[in-house]
């Protein structure tokens, strides 16, 4: 039995993953990611978990990273080129192109305008993707000679995939997140029944059977026409790929139909950037888009127009599109602040927001925040901390009047989408990753019940081992077969049947032959081995007398054997030698040796226990 460990870095939360695994000699680190709620050493997984001493290029074999979310990429500079890891990283074309954008925005939020150290620079970006290498989807990728690699469409973003980690008969699919219903421009993941020892799956919405996507999207809808027909204003934080594009198309669709006039901004630069990755990896999106991508391009936008900061401050109703997703800092967070203190507008918060973000503590149902701030702004209260340093470190009051609204266009599977998975794939094990420990444990009772196999939820930095079974295909020499059938021994298919030969390991392969061709192949004389067995017999006799008396007791016992009695006092049965002496000490005990070669081993085991037995009285 082999074994493969799995060790998460970071998994049990939805802030960050890093997933290490060990199969069949091979380390592969499985995502990157950092924490969205942390400024502190809590920021980035714990790389010295992977080793201590010595460079990580020397532990791992390779480094997977499933798509561009910062949660799964954000620490990969960090972990390359200020930790040091020059060996292969893996990733999908599209997620190739757009994790470094985010890697860099993300960069100019946190160093250029929070400004904080201890973080990497432009060029360590640019150094880390050198190290990249992209691949297609259902392409086998060798890292080596043993390893290889393939991906599988996961829906959830552009360019997002699932991996399977293939060592000889050995694998482990690694979902990253997927989406298991296809939305309006990517479609739903897939995964042929490649039966892996192991699927890791995220487990984001573990206990949610999320309802009808048209009740949510007529939902959504209402809201936001309802705020902006009273003059509110709805702040929608996105981050710049995946759910934004969604909203986009489903807004701008209402807004044609009702013929509404309020402007629809989105807040970033980094918008066209990403609609221009949507047109250049158009195979990557669902069947509708590209049937419609020949008459007109669904992501050039009619009612939806770039935003400048100054119009935070407009009268009137309108629509923002705002970076990032969880409130945790750049734009969104600067309009949020703007926008708080007024009941007629509304904040829709459409995915998942991680512990420690604004995000997550207005939906907790947190209505006065204390935020750090740099800068004084006109609308709400200062408090001074210290007047030496009020220039930079003053704590914000902020008391939220606004609507706050949750609404899942999340695109992670739910738990039947998980279960929908496993179904699909067939693995014998399966480990729960990227989510909230209770949640987690009611998905894995029902998977050990559904699916009668074991489920793992390790917590960060525990180790998890997984016993192997891998069946061996070996082939058999026509020669040995004939020489099988010839005896008279058809193969049964009920009854196994043991073979004698030779296993010969070569290129990777077995092959079981007979002795003769194995010693012909590798050009070997042979040696015989004989096996002698000393068995004590109580007989005072003399000891031609006792051959004797064995002689004629194996020709009553074995009558279809050739049983010989030689000249020289020993006998033979087939070719089985047996030969009496006397004990040195006891002249009443004859010591009877039965010596056979490994091709009469049955035999030789069966004379032996017959003799121990003892010799019948009558026996003349």
């Amino acid at each position: 039995a082999e074994n493969e460990q799995v060790s998460p870095l970071q998994n049990l939360d939805v802030g960050r993953s890093c997933i290490l695994v060990s199969i069949a000699g091979k380390n592969v680190m499985l995502d990157c990611g950092m924490h969205m709620g942390y400024n502190d050493d809590r920021r980035f997984p714990d790389f010295s978990y992977i080793t201590q001493n010595g460079r990580l290029t020397d532990f791992l074999d390779c480094v997977i990273i499933s798509h561009f979310h910062l949660d799964h990429c954000g620490a990969l500079p960090y972990f390359s080129e200020m930790v040091g890891y020059d060996g292969p990283i893996y990733m999908t074309h599209p997620t190739k192109a757009i994790c470094p954008i985010l890697l860099e925005d993300y960069r100019k939020i946190t160093v250029d305008k929070k400004g904080e150290t201890n973080f990497f620079t432009s060029q360590m970006i640019k150094d880390c993707m050198k190290k990249v290498v992209a691949v297609h989807l259902h392409q086998t990728v060798q890292v080596d000679e043993e390893l290889e690699i393939k991906a599988y469409y996961a829906g959830h973003v552009l360019g997002a995939a699932m991996f399977q980690i293939k060592v000889g008969c050995e694998s482990v699919v690694y979902t990253g997140d997927y989406n298991m219903t296809p939305d309006r421009h990517l479609g739903a993941a897939w995964i042929d029944k490649c039966r892996p020892d192991l699927l890791i799956t995220e487990s984001t919405y573990a206990t949610t059977i999320r309802d009808s996507k048209r009740c949510r999207e007529r939902d959504f809808l209402k809201k936001v026409h309802e705020t902006v027909e009273r003059g509110g204003k709805v702040l929608i934080p996105v981050f710049a790929l995946g759910r934004a594009q969604e909203l986009c198309i489903l807004l701008e669709t209402f807004w044609e139909r009702m013929n509404l006039k309020a402007p629809i901004y989105f807040s970033t630069g980094l918008t066209e950037k990403a609609n221009h990755y949507y047109k250049l990896f158009i195979t990557w999106t669902n069947q509708k888009i590209r049937k419609t991508f020949v008459q007109r391009n669904m992501f050039e936008f009619k009612h939806i127009k770039a935003f400048d900061r100054a119009f935070a401050d407009n009268p009137g109703p309108m629509v923002v599109f705002a970076t990032p997703g969880m409130l945790h800092a750049g734009q969104s967070l600067q309009i949020f602040r703007k926008w708080a203190g007024n009941e007629k507008n509304m904040v829709i918060m459409p995915g998942y927001c991680v512990q420690g973000t604004v995000g997550h503590k207005i939906l907790s149902g947190q209505r006065k925040l204390e935020m750090e701030g740099r800068q004084i702004v006109s609308s709400p209260k200062w408090l001074l901390i210290d007047k030496a340093c009020a220039f930079h470190l003053l704590l914000l009051q902020l008391e939220v009047k606004m609507q706050v609204e949750y609404m899942s266009f999340s695109a992670h599977a739910d738990a039947k989408g998980i279960m929908q998975l496993i179904r699909q794939a067939e693995p014998r094990n399966v480990l729960l990753v990227h989510g909230e420990a209770k949640k987690m444990e009611f998905l894995k009772q029902k998977i050990e019940q559904e699916f009668h196999v074991s489920c793992y939820m390790p917590a960060n930095g525990e180790t998890t081992t997984i016993f192997t079974n891998p069946s061996i295909p070996v082939d058999i020499s026509l020669g040995l077969l004939k020489r099988e059938t010839a005896i008279g021994l058809l193969p049964d298919v009920k009854k196994p049947k043991l073979m004698h030969g030779t296993l010969i390991m070569k290129d990777n392969s077995f092959r079981l032959v007979s002795p003769e061709q194995a010693l012909k192949e590798l050009g070997l004389a042979e040696h015989q081995l004989r096996f002698t067995c000393r068995v004590h017999i109580q007989d005072p006799r003399k000891e031609h007398e006792t051959v004797l008396r064995v002689y004629n007791h194996l020709k009553g016992v074995l009558k279809d054997y050739s049983v010989q009695h030689l000249p020289d006092g020993s006998i033979t049965v087939e070719s089985i030698l047996i030969q009496a002496t006397a004990h040195s000490e006891d002249q009443g005990t004859k010591v009877l040796l039965v010596s056979w070669t490994y091709q009469d081993e049955e035999l030789g085991s069966y004379l032996t226990s017959l003799l121990k037995k003892g010799l019948p009285q009558s026996t003349s």
